[in-house]
């Protein structure tokens, strides 16, 4: 699982999706109303949209990451962040952000670049933008962009209060620039897909 960073003193986790074409299903509905394969999406809609932002976003193996989790329900998880935000009516970076990342990687390119855009802070100092500007260039197949992003986050100096940690206060080992290595495996496996080229073996 990569971690990356994030515009402050928390370091959330972003989750590498899957390709999947998959049902939106709750507990109890016949097998004959879900897709072959999507018996996996099967999940306590319900339970998971009464969480807090942390829990449904940050546990690992909760939230929408349990969604996830299968290759058939990338979608599926995506849109169920979709409905936790417009619900609670959030505007959230890590959430554009982390539905992003799952419509790029099941290939819905154009709705992945408009999330990504969302995902922006207007107050950065950890070069956030810059990777989102690498990440939508890579999707736009836009390499003089995507190499200027790569140049401009790598020449980011280091804030002198530059201390990360996890949600629970514990120090984290953070190279810099953050996301430096994310943005290596696009320019490495430009001609990939997102799912591939954020992957660790294109790092």
């Amino acid at each position: 699982m990569n971690t990356a960073l994030h515009p402050g003193k928390l370091i959330p986790l972003l989750f590498v999706g899957s390709l999947c074409l998959g049902a939106w299903a709750s507990p109890g509905l016949g097998s004959s109303t879900i897709e072959p394969g999507a018996f996996m999406c099967i999940f306590d809609r319900a339970k998971l949209l009464a969480l807090d932002e942390y829990s449904f976003d940050q546990d690992m193996n909760g939230g929408w990451r349990a969604v996830a989790q299968h290759e058939v329900c990338t979608e599926v998880a995506a849109d169920l962040i979709r409905e936790y935000r417009e619900a609670r009516g959030l505007v959230s970076t890590i959430l554009y952000w982390h539905e992003g990342q799952l419509r790029a990687t099941a290939g819905s390119t154009d709705e992945a670049i408009r999330l990504f855009e969302k995902s922006r802070k207007a107050d950065d100092a950890f070069g956030w933008n810059l990777y989102v500007d690498a990440s939508i260039a890579f999707l736009k197949h836009d390499k003089p962009a995507l190499l200027a992003a790569r140049e401009a986050l790598a020449r980011l100096p280091r804030p002198k209060d530059f201390d990360p940690r996890d949600a629970h206060g514990k120090v984290v080992e953070i190279s810099w620039p953050p996301n430096l290595s994310f943005v290596d495996g696009f320019i490495t496996c430009f001609d990939r897909g997102y799912k591939e080229a954020y992957g660790g073996n294109c790092q």
